[in-house]
């Protein structure tokens, strides 16, 4: 985890400024996002988080990652089922806040809140398997990989598998009690 002080928070209309270049970020887009690469305009993206805003009254919500008081990225839960209780979750870090440990800070605080304050029951996610920072950063968090979808995303000119992880909340609460021990 990330000596440094990260606080999830809402995100505020500064913070656009820093995510917009993140969001449409080409070179980082397979990491972020299963769509289609493509540009993005900044009434576009502004667009999408005012719609962004109308979901999180349905379920999805959506955080800056503050460290010392400087946006370096966002986290989210979304795709809630709430009968099943799971969501998935979802990060993108600016890259000169990747490899720091903010964003195993970052999930496991969004995930200490997906089952305390949203009573979930499992929280999900998917990487491309090429991605290994990611990967570990996730294990480092609790993470389990759960599986493989062989060559089901496009990347970059290739095919690549998504690694499915996921936690329970068992799986954290056992961790977080052996962590206070």
């Amino acid at each position: 985890m990330s000596d440094e002080p990260v606080m999830l928070r809402p995100i505020t209309g500064e913070d656009l400024s820093v995510l917009f270049p993140l969001a449409a970020d080409l070179a980082t887009w397979e990491e972020r996002s299963p769509a289609s690469p493509g540009t993005m305009s900044r009434a576009k993206f502004d667009e999408k988080q005012s719609a962004s805003d109308l979901e999180s009254s349905e379920g999805a919500v959506k955080f800056a990652i503050d460290v010392d008081g400087v946006v370096v990225g966002s986290v989210s839960l979304f795709d809630f089922d709430n009968l099943s209780r799971h969501a998935e979750v979802g990060i993108a870090l600016v890259s000169d806040s990747r490899g720091r440990g903010i964003g195993t800070s970052a999930i496991s605080q969004i995930v200490e809140f997906g089952f305390v304050r949203r009573n979930l029951r499992r929280i999900h996610l998917q990487a491309i398997e090429s991605n290994a920072a990611a990967i570990r950063a996730y294990e480092k968090a609790g993470f389990i990989i759960e599986g493989h979808q062989r060559e089901h995303a496009w990347v970059r000119g290739h095919y690549e598998d998504i690694v499915v992880m996921g936690i329970l909340r068992s799986e954290w609460s056992d961790r977080k009690d052996s962590k206070v021990s």
